[in-house]
């Protein structure tokens, strides 16, 4: 646990407005990744050595640019080992998660992580996020999952309008598919045809890990 706490630091310098229960969750991940891990490989060993910096704080990354209000319902797409969706529900805990994934062995070890941390405000799906149909969410979020435009494409159905839109500055209402994404993406983008908004990771955190990684948000 004390290793944990160490790595903890690099979350806390960015976030310091963490209440114990979240940061106990915070530092329960790291063991409770680790058990699992070790029985279902769904994150390199290489990677488990950056859990906090590689996969909690990008995650956590959508959390320092957009507030999720209270009752806001997120579907994380393609959700793999629980990533961006753990650390978003630990950060929000009046919002609810939806976590998506179509591997069955994935969503075990999401489901044993999310009983472990006592996680309320999480439900878990083994599926295709192409076959759910009368559900709606304010937010569909997804980290390295797919190509924009079927990103868009399933996402898009199952998101609530909201009138009135979203003040361009302001994401505390967002509403649409937010997308972590690394490396060039004209390509990618031009073929959505997705007029997306970008936002470049290093300009929140500092880490080198950060270049050249963003998050792509399209507004529904």
């Amino acid at each position: 646990m004390e290793k944990a706490k160490k790595k903890l630091e690099l979350i806390i310098r960015y976030f310091a407005d963490f209440s114990p229960l979240q940061l106990q969750q915070l530092e329960a991940l790291s063991p409770v990744y680790e058990e699992w891990n070790s029985r279902i490989n769904v994150i390199s060993r290489k990677d488990m050595e950056g859990l906090y910096e590689k996969h909690v704080l990008h995650s956590l990354a959508i959390a320092a640019v957009f507030d999720f209000p209270e009752k806001y319902k997120i579907l994380d797409i393609g959700t793999g080992g629980g990533f961006p969706g753990i650390p978003l529900a630990i950060y929000f805990p009046l919002a609810h998660f939806h976590l998506v994934d179509s591997i069955g062995k994935k969503i075990k070890v999401v489901e044993a992580v999310v009983k472990e941390l006592g996680l309320g405000n999480v439900t878990v799906w083994n599926g295709r996020v192409e076959e759910m149909h009368n559900q709606v969410f304010d937010v569909a979020v997804s980290r390295a999952v797919a190509p924009l435009k079927a990103l868009w494409q399933w996402s898009k159905p199952l998101l609530i309008k909201r009138a009135g839109g979203l003040n361009k500055d302001v994401f505390t209402h967002p509403n649409g598919l937010i997308c972590l994404k690394g490396g060039d993406l004209i390509s990618e983008i031009a073929d959505s045809g997705c007029l997306p908004r970008i936002i470049e990771i290093t300009e929140v955190f500092q880490e080198v890990w950060f270049k050249e990684k963003f998050m792509v948000y399209v507004e529904k």
